[in-house]
């Protein structure tokens, strides 16, 4: 891709924004950066980008981005009628994603789904280390790809392993993914897609320029039919993994082990006691990791000792403390109702569930099955609160609480020792907090301060 001398428009100033506008600028683009906050919003966040770039803050300029040879968005910024008009006047528009793909020669592996992608993402990058080869795991966690397209990861020798957003995926053209995980899909995204479906579209762009020399993992769940059902598209070889075995399954559970048969092999074991992160939800994603894993090059012994060092993410179901027999779990990242299912299904423990947050647009009744199942009560926090009672009602006791602080305080004196009592959503934070990762951290010290109260 040539981008010296052109008048290139990078629209959102967050990471991903900006480190596409450092790559265009690397590569001798003359870079706007665009952004409907004001400065004051975003100043100490540019560094030198203030002065290499011409800012244009507090609203996106249709003029500006008519008048560019090429847009590029970041993935948080939503659809916008500005955009639209650029495409109109014929100007190309594409992602950061899709702009750092076009720097890289390394093999990809990609990972979507509406859960449990960072886990997989992370313990599939950390396995793949072993291999010796240079590895890079993030792009919609940790660092963007536009970051790292200079390192030895993203060169021929190297791996790139992607953990893949909708919003990503929704400007991709050329990109390619050699290996594609599908973990689930579950409604999510609905307050910026008009439906399901165009959420589930985004997703499926993953699979389209596959050819038959790559693979597509998938669930083989029997409740995630609409996953396979947007792999069957693909060129790709398909392969699945689930945990019962089936005719595409190529990864599942069985006595107690983590069983993969790559194409032409034999059944490998790997005990599942060796993973530390409980719940039904992380055994699919280790088989899933597992699978893509040995397909990318990664030997048994990797994977073994991968799963036996792996100690998860922050935010994803962390126990960060225990108070008279209660343990506290955080898992703040549960962002959406899909995610609460798969955090709470076959818990070992009853629960006092915390949820609720900025109101996403799904649908909450598929939440009554599980607190049914494993719920003593659940504290309802945040605007979701009322329409989550209304799906809730008739289940188990529900209760209010004004802060997240006085949810854990309310649910510290409902839980009796054996319990667990654990922060999952199924919201966003905006509402009450910058993101999912404040809101786990306000949690732990809520319950740290549980700590120092008498037993």
């Amino acid at each position: 891709m040539q981008l010296q001398g052109q008048r290139v428009v990078v629209v959102g100033a967050g990471r991903s924004g900006r480190a596409a506008a450092a790559l265009c600028l690397a590569r001798g683009a003359r870079v706007t950066l665009s952004d409907s906050r004001d400065a004051a919003a975003v100043q100490s966040t540019l560094g030198e980008l203030a002065t290499r770039c011409t800012l244009e803050l507090g609203g996106h300029r249709a003029e500006t981005l008519r008048a560019a040879e090429l847009v590029v968005v970041s993935p948080g910024v939503p659809p916008l009628p500005e955009l639209d008009a650029a495409e109109a006047a014929g100007v190309p528009v594409i992602g950061e994603l899709e702009l750092a793909y076009r720097f890289v020669r390394a093999p990809i592996v990609g990972i979507t789904g509406s859960n449990g992608k960072s886990t997989t993402t992370k313990l599939l990058g950390e396995i793949l280390r072993a291999t010796g080869r240079p590895v890079f795991w993030g792009g919609n966690f940790g660092q963007p790809l536009s970051e790292v397209v200079d390192q030895p990861a993203a060169g021929p020798d190297g791996l790139l392993v992607l953990e893949l957003s909708s919003f990503q995926l929704e400007r991709v053209e050329q990109f390619r993914a050699h290996i594609a995980l599908l973990l689930n899909l579950s409604e999510d995204h609905l307050d910026r897609y008009p439906s399901y479906a165009a959420y589930q579209r985004a997703k499926a762009r993953l699979f389209e320029r596959q050819t038959a020399q790559d693979f597509a993992l998938l669930s083989d769940e029997p409740d995630q039919g609409e996953v396979r059902a947007l792999g069957a598209a693909t060129q790709a070889r398909r392969l699945g993994f689930a945990l019962a075995p089936g005719p595409t399954t190529a990864a599942w559970l069985a006595e107690g082990a983590l069983c993969v048969q790559l194409p032409g092999g034999t059944v490998e074991r790997y005990p599942r006691l060796a993973l530390r992160l409980p719940g039904r939800h992380n055994t699919l994603n280790a088989l899933a990791a597992l699978l893509a894993a040995r397909l990318a090059g990664a030997s048994v012994a990797a994977c073994d000792q991968g799963l036996r060092e792996f100690v998860g993410l922050p935010h994803r179901m962390e126990l960060v403390g225990e108070r008279g027999g209660v343990r506290c779990y955080d898992d703040s990242k549960a962002t959406n109702v899909g995610a609460v299912v798969g955090s709470l299904g076959g818990f070992e423990m009853p629960v006092v569930l915390i949820a609720g947050g900025k109101d996403k647009g799904g649908d909450y009744a598929p939440l009554r099955a599980v607190v049914q199942e494993v719920c003593r009560h659940v504290v309802l926090i945040g605007a979701a609160a009322d329409r989550i009672a209304s799906a809730l009602s008739g289940t188990v006791p529900l209760h209010r609480a004004r802060t997240l602080e006085d949810a854990v305080a309310s649910a510290a004196a409902l839980a009796r020792p054996g319990d667990a009592i654990v922060l999952s959503p199924a919201c966003s934070s905006y509402d009450m907090f910058r993101d999912f990762e404040h809101r786990g951290r306000v949690f732990r010290d809520a319950v740290g301060a549980l700590a120092t109260q008498a037993v």
